[in-house]
Parts: structure tokens; C-alpha cells; sequence
């Protein structure tokens, strides 16, 4: 018996290809892929509460920062975001943004709230902010008076914490002896006012430092430095040379003119030291203060201010004896 033919118009089929899916390899065939990264979803990690604070305007003055940066310290240990903070006081996100930047200066009836919420006391920044309106942003005391006449205080004022009361009852003589140094005596009380006041704003950051003296003496010397007229980037404080109690007890006048003469070569070359040992030798010397009356106000160790003294007097000893430097280092 002969086979059936095949229809010409189909193929033979021994010579059909099988349609059916080809058996997967076994494990032991099957070659690994090389691991790719690791996808991660956009969402799945957890971002940070609120947007960060960028820097401060570079135009910022000090006493506007005087103010500004324990606000700014504030908001960021509250946790709470731009937009959560605008939405319990009614204020944009970005007038929140610009106050904080400084690129504005708020009205006290857009700042007074804000402190309330921050838990910050509201008399320090007041004075601080009120002062900074009138010396630097050109407003005028009906300015800051109407600003403030349309806020209503809603909480007591904050009394100062006791630490603080008794630490400004400890320094604040040695600190006004510092500042009589650079300052008129009306600009010494007002610079202390003042630095007490930021101190007050910022005094659990001076608890939680190293040393509360420490702290507390970077914020006094800014504060009078930054009322000090500066010549290249020095201190201009030779008007002490007039004040000195040595020249007072002279009554010769030749022997006076030489001691001015004196004085005032001490002072230009003390104001070619680095900072440390600036403020040593003018607590020291011009102050008349104990070595460990000096480590005490500037909250540092005995054996660095003793080391600081000794430099000092070494270079002051080489510039009285040699032609004056054009350079140095600035305090």
C-alpha cells in the first residue's frame, strides 16, 4: 500500500517546524544574570520635616542677625514646616521665608506671633528688633511705634531664667570694663543691653556648650566690636591712650607728652594681635585685671590665657624696639 500524497500546497510534514514553546532550561543550564541596582521608588524614602533654612543674605547687618539667627534656631528645633507654621499664623510661606533669610524686616505685628509660637521671649526681641529698625533699616521711631501699637499681647512677659540673672550679675562689670576700652561710656551700656539680651535669646544654647563663659564672651566681644570704628580691618581705640591712669597722675607736661607717645605706640601694635591674645593684654594691661580674673570672664583655661599673654608680650616687646610692620594679624 502506497502512502497518501501530501497536498501540493502544503509542506511535508516531516519538514514542519513544531509551534510548540521549547521546554525551559534546568536550574543547572540556566545561566545567572548579572544583579542590577537595586530599584527604589521615589517614594519610599522619608523626607526631612520641613524645607532647610537657606544662609542669610550677605547684606544682612549685625544687629539685624543679632535677633534673626535665635530665630532662626527656633523654628528649627519647633519641627515645624514653612507651611505649617504659616498656617497657624496666617502668613505666606514665602513671607516666612523671606523674614528668615533676612531679605525682609518684618513689622513687630508679623514677629510678635511668631515668637509666641516658637516659645521665644518676646521682650529681648523686641528691644533687639527695634533697635536694629532704627541703626541700620533707616526706620523712624513712628515706624516702630505704630508697628507695634497694633499688636495685641496675648501672653505675660517671659521673666529672665535665674542662671541668667545671676551669671549677668557676675560678668557684667568686667564685660563694661572690656567695652569702656573701645567705647564712649553712654555706647558701653547700650552695646551690653544689647549683647545680654541676644544672650538671653540664645541661653540654653549657652547652657548646652562647652563652657557658658566661653559663649557668653563671643557674644559680648562681637557685639562691642561691631559698634568699634575698624581702620584696615583693625580696632581704632587710641583715644584710650587719653584715659590711661598713669598719664592722669602725671603733672609734667614733657613727661606726659612722653607717656601719650608711648600709650599710643602700645595700642597700634596691640592691634596687630590675633584675637585671644588681644583681648588678654587689654583685660590685662589696660583693664588692670588678675590673670585669672581674665581666664574667668573669657571662659578660657588658665594655661591658654597665661600662654596668650606671654606670646603677646613677646611681640609687643619686638614692635616697640623695631620699625613698625605694615602687617599682622588682625583681632
Amino acid at each position: 500500500m502506497t502512502a497518501p500524497s501530501v497536498p501540493p500546497d502544503e509542506p511535508d510534514p516531516s519538514s514542519r517546524r513544531s509551534t510548540s514553546k521549547p521546554a525551559p532550561p534546568s536550574p543547572q543550564t540556566r545561566q545567572a544574570r548579572p544583579a542590577g541596582p537595586a530599584r527604589v521608588s521615589a517614594s519610599s524614602g522619608k523626607g526631612r520635616p520641613g524645607r532647610p533654612l537657606g544662609q542669610i543674605t550677605a547684606d544682612c547687618t549685625s544687629t539685624h542677625r543679632a535677633w534673626l539667627q535665635p530665630v532662626r534656631e527656633a523654628y528649627l528645633k519647633s519641627g515645624l514646616t514653612m507651611s505649617q507654621l504659616g498656617s497657624r499664623l496666617h502668613i505666606s510661606k514665602s513671607k516666612i521665608s523671606e523674614l528668615m533669610s533676612g531679605r525682609m524686616y518684618p513689622r513687630w505685628e508679623v514677629l510678635y506671633p511668631l515668637a509666641v509660637e516658637l516659645s521665644i521671649p518676646y521682650s529681648p526681641l523686641y528691644r533687639l528688633w527695634a533697635n536694629a529698625a532704627l541703626e541700620t533699616h533707616n526706620k523712624s521711631p513712628a515706624w516702630v511705634e505704630g508697628s507695634a501699637a497694633r499688636v495685641t499681647v496675648t501672653t505675660r512677659p517671659t521673666a529672665p531664667p535665674l542662671d541668667y540673672k545671676a551669671f549677668r550679675d557676675l560678668t557684667q562689670d568686667g564685660y563694661r570694663e572690656y567695652a569702656s576700652v573701645f567705647l564712649p561710656y553712654e555706647g558701653c551700656d547700650t552695646a551690653l543691653d544689647h549683647a545680654y539680651d541676644q544672650l538671653w535669646l540664645s541661653w540654653p544654647n549657652a547652657l548646652a556648650s562647652p563652657d557658658a563663659r566661653r559663649y557668653a564672651w563671643k557674644v559680648v566681644r562681637a557685639t562691642i566690636m561691631s559698634r568699634t570704628p575698624h581702620v584696615d580691618g583693625r580696632p581704632e581705640f587710641l583715644h584710650a591712650a587719653f584715659e590711661t591712669e598713669v598719664l592722669q597722675k602725671l603733672t609734667d607736661e614733657d613727661a606726659a607728652m612722653k607717656q601719650l607717645h608711648e600709650t599710643l605706640a602700645l595700642l597700634k601694635a596691640m592691634s596687630r594681635l590675633p584675637h585671644p591674645q588681644f583681648d588678654v593684654i587689654v583685660l590685662h594691661r589696660l583693664c588692670g585685671m588678675p590673670i585669672e580674673t581674665v581666664s574667668d570672664l573669657m571662659g578660657a583655661p588658665l594655661a591658654t590665657v597665661r600662654s596668650d599673654e606671654r606670646h603677646a608680650t613677646r611681640f609687643l616687646d619686638i614692635a616697640l624696639t623695631t620699625e613698625p610692620d605694615s602687617e599682622g594679624n588682625h583681632p
